[in-house]
């Protein structure tokens, strides 16, 4: 399995922000040496899965052409394809105590997002 992140509504090159770097600090990770990457659309037909963290997000990515293999995290999460499912706040911009539940919001919904798909391809 291979993971890439790339942002809807970002700029290439830019560092990640003070707040996240200090979250993943706490967690025992880094973000030195990251920078951002705008989804595009060789991105998007590259992936066979696409998350996003909010359904405006899925807009974009379904205009891109990710339409029938992408879906809203939270949703993906519980079991459902859906374009509903709740939204990850974006903490840019905001103090460490936004970083950190969004740190932990995005680890709970990654570890059920690769129970299910471990429980999918043992199907």
């Amino acid at each position: 399995m291979e993971v890439r992140s790339a942002g809807t509504s970002t700029t290439a090159g830019l560092d990640a922000s003070d707040g996240a770097l200090r979250a993943a600090e706490r967690h025992g990770l880094s973000l030195q040496g990251h920078s951002s990457t705008p989804l595009s659309r060789e991105a998007v037909a590259w992936a066979d899965l696409i998350l996003t963290m909010a359904p405006s997000h899925l807009i974009r990515v379904r205009e891109m052409g990710g339409d029938g293999k992408s879906a809203v995290l939270g949703a993906y999460a519980g079991g459902s394809d859906d374009a509903t499912g709740p939204a990850v706040p974006d903490p840019y911009g905001g103090d460490d105590e936004l970083y950190e539940a969004t740190f932990l919001t995005l680890e709970t919904l990654v570890s059920a997002v690769l129970e299910r798909l471990a429980g999918e391809a043992e199907e």
